[in-house]
């Protein structure tokens, strides 16, 4: 049995016993991942998982039951050519269709709205196209495989919008079909299959049986489970600038030490030399009052000790001007 045959929507190959029953040898292959998508790529089913891709089906249609749909049409503008096997974020995009995400950063925004946005005008893409492409995103699980787990799908515009033709009906045709009906779109079996009149993969729609209670129940649980709702949501990570430093040092620098105060360098060392030199000033010491009597001036200590005195004037004079120094050092 080959990896086609597993994937192909229908098959009941996988017994029971082995849904849903990946060990810690398959998770420790398989790594961490962005979940199952189904591309339609080259006009092939292809089914990923964890952006590689693990099978692939040829036939022209696959029966799928669609669980949750993106309640918005979304945009996406590229301002570089497309490169093979090259994943390039788009420059602009919306997850609304009215106005550029809040996760645009503002050189990359278009316009204020998709409205008035000049890539959003017939001409302004290849072939008379728009630049800015639409596109919707539906999460889906296989026929007879509810328990297999649920798939994105991203359909783009031609998938998306215009009438019906000879039984063909894009997604937007298809969804009125069945809502002018009465039935859910998440009630029935939808058959998606390529229109091989295109040149480019474009996938119409057909619902091909209602589901059994039992479905329509494990349905609406699977529309609700978070794996459905990681599969429709439209989120784009922002491209990174040519040369942008990491995040971290972008957001702190350690700053640089500012230099010492010169002023507190010598408190500890001895005297400088040149003050010491300096002799002392004659009028630094004590005047003697007129009624002291002249032999008692030697015998008194006080006398000569003020000679320090002296020094806290002299001491103070180059503190300032070491003060002065460290103004011009700032």
């Amino acid at each position: 049995m080959s990896n086609i045959t597993l994937f192909q929507s229908g098959s009941l190959a996988i017994p029971d016993f082995l849904r849903n029953a990946t060990d810690d040898v398959t998770k420790s292959l398989v790594g961490n991942g962005g979940g199952k998508s189904i591309s339609i790529k080259g006009g092939v089913w292809r089914m990923i998982v964890d952006g590689e891709e693990v099978a692939r089906n040829e036939e022209r249609g696959m029966k799928v039951i669609v669980v949750a749909a993106n309640p918005n049409v979304n945009r996406t503008y590229h301002d570089q050519q497309y490169q093979e096997g090259v994943d390039i974020p788009p420059k602009c995009w919306s997850n609304d269709g009215k106005q550029p995400d809040a996760e645009v950063p503002p050189e990359g925004r278009q316009a204020a709205s998709c409205a008035t946005c000049p890539q959003n005008v017939s001409g302004s893409g290849a072939n008379g196209s728009r630049a800015c492409r639409f596109s919707r995103r539906l999460a889906v699980v296989l026929e007879n495989d509810l328990q297999g787990g649920v798939y994105r799908i991203q359909l783009p515009a031609k998938s998306l919008f215009g009438k019906p033709n000879n039984g063909k009906m894009p997604l937007d045709a298809y969804a009125k079909f069945l809502h002018g009906h009465g039935v859910p779109i998440t009630g029935v079996v939808t058959e998606m299959r390529f229109d091989t009149s295109e040149a480019v993969p474009v996938v119409h729609f057909n619902a091909t049986r209602p589901l059994s209670e039992p479905e329509w129940y494990a349905v609406k649980d699977l529309g609700l489970s978070p794996e459905a709702t990681a599969a429709v949501e439209f989120k784009i990570t922002p491209r990174k600038k040519d040369g942008e430093a990491p995040v971290e040092s972008a957001q702190y620098q350690e700053p640089a030490p500012r230099p010492a105060p010169r002023a507190q360098a010598p408190v500890a060392a001895p005297a400088p030399a040149p003050w010491q030199d300096e002799p002392e000033p004659a009028a630094a010491a004590p005047v003697p009052e007129p009624t002291r009597r002249p032999r008692k001036t030697a015998e008194v200590p006080p006398a000569a000790a003020p000679a320090p005195a002296a020094v806290p004037g002299t001491v103070n004079d180059i503190l300032n001007r070491w003060g002065s120094d460290d103004e011009g050092a700032e």
